[in-house]
């Protein structure tokens, strides 16, 4: 798999500081160190393996890209692990753009953030739409929408680096052919 795009790393360590924390304080407990009580140990194994297993999601979740190639496919990583893969014939172009972001700054005004746009073809029908979480983007009308919060930062230059990279594929499945 060649990763296009990846997701944010710094949402993802961020989001990571409260279940390690959590972690380490049921393990505390779990020892005995703030009461020799059962049901304090107990307790403290319970939150020591469930902030764990949170934990663990994150550090798989941070090894996911957002876009990736595999294939003659476009691994589109918008919903839960499942990447959605487009075929690579029906991607014709990326470009930037921008969106809310579904967070309010102190006024209670969304913020705006850029985004990724992938434009699919018109003759692909069957992926006009696609179901995916919307903190993470939109899928409609042949256009998906992934929201620069949840990918690295997203500049020309890294959008340009994208349409360079498909158009080589389409030459290469061009001449395959």
């Amino acid at each position: 798999m060649e990763c296009w795009l990846r997701n944010n790393h710094r949402v993802m360590l961020l989001g990571m500081i409260l279940p390690a924390n959590l972690t380490i304080l049921g393990m505390v407990a779990a020892a005995g160190v703030f009461s020799p009580i059962a049901a304090v140990r107990i307790t403290g194994i319970g939150l020591a393996i469930a902030a764990g297993c949170v934990w663990t999601v994150f550090l798989w979740n941070i090894r996911l890209p957002r876009l990736a190639y595999e294939d003659g496919h476009l691994l589109v990583y918008l919903r839960n692990i499942r990447p959605i893969a487009v075929p690579i014939q029906y991607v014709e172009c990326f470009f930037l753009g921008q969106t809310t972001t579904l967070v309010q700054d102190r006024s209670g005004n969304e913020i705006d953030a850029q985004t990724v746009v992938v434009r699919l073809a018109e003759s692909a029908t069957q992926w006009e739409r696609c179901e995916v979480k919307p903190s993470l983007g939109s899928w409609c009308d042949g256009y998906i929408t992934i929201r620069g919060m949840w990918c690295e930062p997203l500049t020309i230059q890294r959008v340009n680096q994208l349409n360079r990279r498909l158009a080589e594929i389409h030459r290469q499945l061009q001449s395959e052919a």
